[in-house]
């Protein structure tokens, strides 16, 4: 698959960090510190996806190489460094469905490596103008690669899709799919099917003591041999709490079968039969997470009280806006009661908070011991009434208007607050 090229205006000291951090994600880094080695460069090739521009040091030649990502047919969008002042205040705007984003020193190559791929997804879901978009759709096309489309259905769906997401491992996405959905299976009476997405480290299966359970890649290999095609639900299998749990594979190998947009459709079938359908998904933007992400109602998002899994959730908070998904974002902070305050963390993370879960380590090492939840082997403790809490909140789960609340930027000495501790946490990478 051809790697997107992103062309790099930055000063030298800069551009060494920016460049490894993007080689590393798969982009072609390619200096063009002058006006004419980027004309050269658009000249030349046509898969330069986006730019990174300095406005910082020289407004003149910034302007000069903005209008050539613009020239013509051209619409490539600029990831532009600012002088802090002007931040926020700068819109150069592009065309079409593709706008710019600023960014200010401090910052880090990795930061940037993030915002750079959350556009470049953007830019694989813009529509074309002569195409008109009906009902959401998520189109992800790269070159060369053939695209995942799935088309929202205007047919009445039973159960709500939540998806259990954190682009960092060790946050415990798991812990939080396992012990949701047992509480609102064995408290609120819900129907729940529980998937482990994660076919790299996945472990639904082992944490609840089921054995050689029948995959989804198993299941669709032997209905390919045979002519037959099971739904879900006759291949997920039933746990002793009345959860259903559905593994997609217990290998990363051989698992082409798991073509995403036969997954998502699958998964968007199972909605008829179950209350609530509970994705725990690998730490990437893949393709076939994205194509679940179309799907969800909300997104539960794990956040531990420490700075690499803060500023991970501040860098998916830029890839959800980029995909339009910003609004189903709820956060729930693990451990809350160790590290960071809960409260500097909701400030600065800035996705709403569903709920708080205490740290209990042990207790759900004990409970998976004997191949149960924290909510079946230990109902009375103080975590597993964390967990309840937050059970309740998820069956009315924040609407638009609370979020719009959320959302809202904060003000005086608030945001300067914040801004203060994104500069610092930036400043530590």
């Amino acid at each position: 698959m051809p790697r997107p090229a992103v062309a790099i205006a930055l000063p030298s000291s800069d551009f060494v960090g920016v460049h490894d951090d993007l080689a590393a994600a798969g982009c072609e880094a390619i200096g063009t510190p002058t006006t004419d080695e980027l004309e050269r460069l658009l000249r030349s090739r046509d898969d330069v996806r986006v730019a990174i521009l300095d406005c910082e040091s020289d407004l003149d030649r910034t302007l000069d190489m903005y209008e050539l990502l613009h020239d013509g047919d051209r619409n490539i969008p600029a990831l532009i460094l600012v002088p802090p002042i002007t931040l926020g205040r700068m819109s150069l705007g592009g065309r079409r469905d593709l706008t710019d984003e600023y960014f200010a020193r401090p910052f880090s190559a990795e930061s940037l490596r993030w915002r750079i791929e959350a556009m470049l997804i953007r830019i694989g879901n813009a529509p074309a103008l002569e195409t008109p978009v009906a009902g959401p759709v998520l189109s992800v096309q790269a070159s060369g690669s053939a695209g995942v489309d799935v088309q929202a259905s205007d047919e009445p769906q039973r159960g709500r899709l939540i998806i259990v997401f954190n682009p960092k491992g060790g946050v415990g996405k798991t812990t939080v799919s396992i012990n949701v959905g047992s509480a609102l299976q064995i408290r609120k009476n819900k129907r729940v099917l529980l998937v482990d997405c994660d076919t790299v480290t996945g472990h639904i299966a082992s944490s609840l003591g089921l054995a050689q359970l029948r995959t989804l890649s198993d299941a669709w290999l032997e209905d390919g041999q045979r002519g037959a095609n099971e739904s879900i639900e006759q291949i997920a299998a039933a746990h002793p709490s009345g959860v259903h749990v559905l593994v997609m594979s217990t290998t990363p190998l051989h698992t082409e079968v798991l073509e995403p947009t036969r997954v998502a459709e699958a998964v968007a079938a199972a909605r008829t039969s179950y209350d609530f359908v509970i994705l725990d998904l690998h730490p990437d933007f893949g393709p076939l997470n994205l194509a679940l992400f179309a799907l969800a109602d909300k997104i539960l998002v794990p956040v531990t009280p420490d700075v690499p899994c803060i500023l991970a959730a501040v860098q998916f908070r830029e890839v959800a806006t980029a995909l339009q998904m910003r609004d189903r974002l709820l956060m729930v902070i693990n451990r809350a009661n160790s590290g960071v305050a809960p409260s500097r963390v909701e400030r600065t993370v800035r996705i709403p908070t569903l709920g708080r879960i205490r740290s209990a380590g042990m207790l759900f090492i004990h409970a998976s011991e004997d191949g149960k939840s924290a909510v079946e082997k230990f109902p009375s403790a103080k975590a597993v009434g964390d967990i309840g809490r937050l059970a309740d909140r998820l069956l009315t789960a924040v609407g638009p208007g609370e979020h719009d609340k959320l959302w809202a930027p904060p003000r005086g000495g608030i945001a300067g607050m914040v801004r203060a501790l994104l500069d610092r946490l930036t400043a530590r990478r």
